[in-house]
């Protein structure tokens, strides 16, 4: 049958067709040619081709000499699956710099050394990746003032510790290589609980900096980071100890001592290093006293009646009385 148009039934059917066929065959071909020229400049050969125009060799180069270097694939910095650590980017070559100059001269001076390189240099490589969170005062502090680079107590190839990799087994181990009189004072009979495991150095102190006196953690002055687990000694106090509001470490030794209460001095003693005025206090150690056996020479001394002495809220006044 003719269409009054003069096209037949049958070819009105048959053009569309026609038309998608043609359609689908004109995309597939584009799609294969993309592919094509995708796999020809994205694949293995051009990222190689990259590194060598760059200098980088690759870490199985590396390893063909410094296999004694290997145990770095054990630490976080090996670890390829994550995207952030060097093994996942140029491996060695991420810190010691492109190899190719120095695979073809054999020489040290051609590469990255960090044993040769100045404190601040070193210190500069790491804080490219670890510049955040604890460090983020690393520059200006006590210890980047002293010339002390981040090698001084990590081991990037060979751990020793659990976590930080640490050149030594733990945190007071590394510490105590250079703060020997404050390792020596965790050895005496009244001590804060390090030599026990339940606190280290960095309990207290961040050894990258911070804003506070001494390197330590919490607060801006001695007397806050105390407070931080002896928030009973806080305050505010109706009647406040001038010696407890002053500072904290007036009268104890915070890394140990071998008086109660890791006091600085026995008590009396301690007492009166201030409190010098006539009779009461000053005669403490007195003939009559020792004696007649008073308990201000006995027990905790002063603190057997001044037992408030952080500070006191009693109406009986402000001699620190129970």
């Amino acid at each position: 049958m003719i269409h009054p148009l003069g096209v037949h039934r049958s070819a009105r059917v048959l053009i569309p067709l026609v038309v998608l066929v043609l359609t689908v065959a004109v995309s597939t071909a584009a799609r294969q040619a993309d592919t094509q020229s995708g796999a020809a400049t994205s694949g293995p050969p051009a990222v190689v081709a990259t590194d060598q125009a760059g200098g980088f060799v690759g870490e199985a180069t590396c390893l063909t000499c410094h296999e004694n270097q290997a145990g770095i694939q054990r630490t976080l910095h090996g670890k390829a699956q994550n995207p952030r650590p060097p093994a996942a980017t140029q491996g060695c070559e991420s810190c010691h710099g492109p190899g190719k100059a120095h695979v073809d001269s054999g020489s040290k001076t051609d590469i990255t050394r960090f044993t040769a390189m100045p404190p601040r240099d070193v210190n500069a490589t790491c804080l490219s990746c670890h510049a955040r969170g604890a460090r983020v005062m690393w520059q200006g502090s006590q210890h980047d003032a002293r010339n002390v680079s981040c090698t001084t107590c990590h081991s990037v190839h060979a751990p020793k510790s659990e976590g930080a990799q640490l050149k030594t087994a733990s945190v007071v181990q590394t510490c105590q290589s250079c703060h020997k009189s404050e390792a020596l004072k965790m050895q005496k009979s009244a001590h804060m609980p390090v030599r026990e495991g339940k606190m280290d150095c960095t309990s207290c102190h961040n050894p990258h900096g911070s804003t506070g006196v001494r390197m330590l953690k919490t607060g801006n002055y001695i007397n806050e980071s105390c407070a931080s687990c002896h928030a009973e000694k806080r305050g505010p106090f109706l009647w406040e100890h001038a010696g407890t509001r002053e500072s904290c470490v007036s009268c104890h030794d915070p890394h140990g001592s071998n008086n109660d209460r890791m006091l600085v001095a026995k008590a009396p003693m301690l007492c009166q290093r201030c409190h010098v005025a006539s009779r009461h206090v000053a005669t403490i150690y007195d003939a009559t006293q020792v004696a007649n056996s008073s308990n201000r020479v006995i027990g905790r001394s002063c603190v057997n009646c001044h037992s408030q002495i952080h500070g006191s809220n009693s109406p009986s006044g402000n001699y620190f009385l129970r």
